[in-house]
């Protein structure tokens, strides 16, 4: 099924483009920069377009029933708020990652929390806007991102098709990439539900359809590439028992690689449905066919 085309900056994303690949850095910098920007040589080394962070107000986005729950960290046992506030970056550190993902041919764009968050991101230029799945329901925040008129990626996880239906209508369809996701950490296979992939284009006709994985392993991309899927984001890390809630369900560099690599060769593989001879089978068919049509 043919589907809009959204521009991400000067890329164009639909299904007559090759598959959107975005590396998920996340909060896998645990704060520091230079770890950040060793995970954009990652993606650019493997030939990913995007790459994505997380922006909070920490005193916002975190959940009133955890801001005082202890939690063990790198750095010492302290509150979820607290460490929260340790692994944000600021202005300086995302101008800095910002400037370091364009210098090496990336997108990069970031999910907004809240809504002071939105503005932050816009003060720095982002190119588009990504939805967690987390804040499907956050209207108020959706409202603040379509507001800004980028292109929006909307990750589907934790969420009922009701709750989805009000998101696309605040959003709009114009600039919107719907991504299916399930959000266990790491997901296991029999919750990856990837049908779900062309049931979404059909709830929304004409609106592209990707998907955000959190499985380990590279299978169930795989396969929702195969099943259609538009764009790929996946977490990435420098080594997956690096400290941190997301690691254990990142790709590390080889991993990434070899994403790219399987996605662009099934790309080329699925070609368009039409079917033809190829200049391969004329001899084949010359030297075996023993009934020849006229």
């Amino acid at each position: 099924m043919k589907t809009a085309t959204v521009h991400i900056g000067d890329t164009p994303i639909g299904s007559e483009y090759p598959v959107y690949l975005i590396g998920e850095i996340g909060l896998n910098h645990n704060g520091d920069v230079e770890i950040a920007k060793r995970l954009i040589d990652v993606a650019a080394d493997s030939g990913v377009q995007a790459v994505k962070f997380q922006k909070r107000t920490p005193e916002l986005a975190t959940p009133e029933h955890m801001k005082d729950v202890q939690r063990e960290t790198p750095w010492g046992t302290m509150s979820y708020l607290d460490y929260r506030r340790r692994v944000e970056f600021d202005r300086d550190a995302y101008v800095e990652v910002g400037r370091y993902a364009t210098l090496r041919g990336l997108d990069w764009f970031a999910s907004p929390w809240d809504v002071p968050s939105v503005h932050f991101l816009e003060d720095l230029g982002v190119n588009a806007h990504k939805v967690a799945s987390a804040s499907v329901t956050d209207l108020e925040l959706l409202d603040a991102i379509a507001a800004t008129g980028k292109a929006v990626i909307l990750s589907t996880g934790m969420s009922t098709i009701e709750e989805i239906d009000a998101a696309v209508n605040v959003l709009g369809r114009e600039r919107l990439i719907l991504m299916h996701a399930t959000s266990s950490y790491p997901m296991p296979t029999e919750e990856a539900n990837l049908l779900m992939i062309p049931t979404l284009r059909d709830l929304y006709p004409g609106v592209p359809v990707g998907y955000s994985g959190h499985e380990r392993g590279l299978q169930i991309s795989l396969a929702a590439v195969a099943l259609g899927a538009v764009a790929v984001e996946r977490h990435i890390t420098l080594d997956r028992t690096m400290w941190g809630s997301d690691q254990a369900a990142s790709l590390e560099p080889q991993g990434l690689e070899h994403l790219v690599r399987d996605i662009r060769i099934i790309s080329e593989a699925l070609g368009d449905g039409i079917k033809r001879v190829y200049p391969g089978e004329i001899a084949p068919r010359a030297k075996l066919r023993r009934v020849l049509t006229p």
